[in-house]
């Protein structure tokens, strides 16, 4: 075991506590156990099966975040609030950067935005580095949107290629091999960027990209006359660490989502037998006129001490790692 590890998130998750403390952010525990969950066809989910001679069984789901409970105590609350959890995802690569158990700090801060939440985390990673910290993982943070960065490390104007045709069109001029069946605008926008553009990312300062496509469905807030969302990520060293949204609390939209999104993921997963976790729709009920408008920020807290520390893997500071648990087992 490495002792460093696991002082050093000891002393992470200590700083973390402190800093939203100061801030007057209300922490909070949600159940990591749950018989609905958040659309999302991009997240392969974990199921397990509930139970009982009393009561009728019910398959519940490893939440692969809190937002389904934080969104919900939001409400209730009406002030800014906080958790540290665990968190799964099924079919992710056991490897350098992911693994299918993590750590996760999601915080919900009411009546800011996506730009003030940039401001928020370059705070909050200043005030909660540990000792020997690279000062490549500290702010300020290298902004850029997602058009600029895929201007200037792929060619490609984003806002000439908003249809499947056109980004095709460029993903071929750049010499990617795409499928002879049509797919997404999505799918095709990753290839891209994924081969072009996060790789050449600046790794000498954390990296913030702003304004993701619309075309990539989530629940952040669409910016009016464009294409665009008013979302964020953040990288450090290159690796993905941050994601954040201007959370969308109109309860339409919310429940457009609902649908589009459970419809693909259902499309997609009834031929593979992967789990299709129970949805449910109610949940768009609660973005009436009192939901507060809020600015939502998840981080990967095992990524984050992995840079912190200065380790290029997880697999250096995540205890009883199920590889090597899986490994053993005969």
């Amino acid at each position: 075991m490495d002792i460093q590890a696991i002082k050093g998130r000891s002393e992470l998750t200590k700083h973390i506590r402190h800093f939203f403390e100061q801030k007057g952010y209300l922490e909070v525990s949600t159940p990591i156990l749950s018989p609905t969950l958040i659309p999302e066809s991009s997240i392969a989910n974990f199921a397990t099966q509930y139970l009982s001679d009393i009561n009728n069984s019910k398959e519940l789901y490893l939440v692969p975040s809190p937002e389904i409970f934080m969104k919900q105590i939001l409400k209730e609350v009406n002030q800014s609030i906080y958790q540290i959890s665990k968190c799964f995802r099924n079919k992710e690569q056991l490897g350098a950067h992911h693994n299918i158990e993590f750590t996760m700090l999601e915080y919900y801060t009411i009546g800011a935005n996506d730009e003030q939440s940039i401001g928020i985390t370059e705070e909050l990673l200043y005030n909660t580095s540990l000792k020997g910290t690279p000062e490549s993982a500290l702010p300020p943070f290298i902004k850029l949107s997602v058009s600029e960065a895929m201007y200037k490390y792929a060619q490609v104007d984003l806002d000439k290629v908003q249809t499947i045709p056109l980004i095709r069109q460029a993903a071929t001029h750049l010499g990617l091999n795409l499928p002879p069946t049509l797919e997404s605008w999505e799918d095709t926008f990753h290839r891209i960027f994924l081969t072009f553009v996060e790789p050449n990312l600046p790794k000498h300062k954390p990296v913030v990209l702003t304004q993701y496509p619309y075309q990539i469905e989530c629940l952040a807030k669409k910016i009016h006359h464009s294409p665009y969302r008013r979302r964020w990520e953040m990288y450090i060293h290159g690796v993905e660490i941050a994601n954040c949204y201007d959370e969308e609390i109109n309860e339409e939209v919310v429940k457009s989502y609902y649908e589009k999104e459970y419809a693909k993921l259902v499309s997609e997963r009834r031929a593979s037998q992967d789990v299709i976790p129970d949805i449910d729709y109610s949940f768009a009920h609660i973005f009436d006129s009192s939901y507060p408008p809020s600015s939502g920020v998840a981080i990967g807290l095992d990524r984050l001490l992995m840079v912190q520390l200065g380790r290029k893997s997880l697999e250096d500071l995540i205890l009883f790692q199920l590889s090597d648990m899986l490994s053993s087992v005969h």
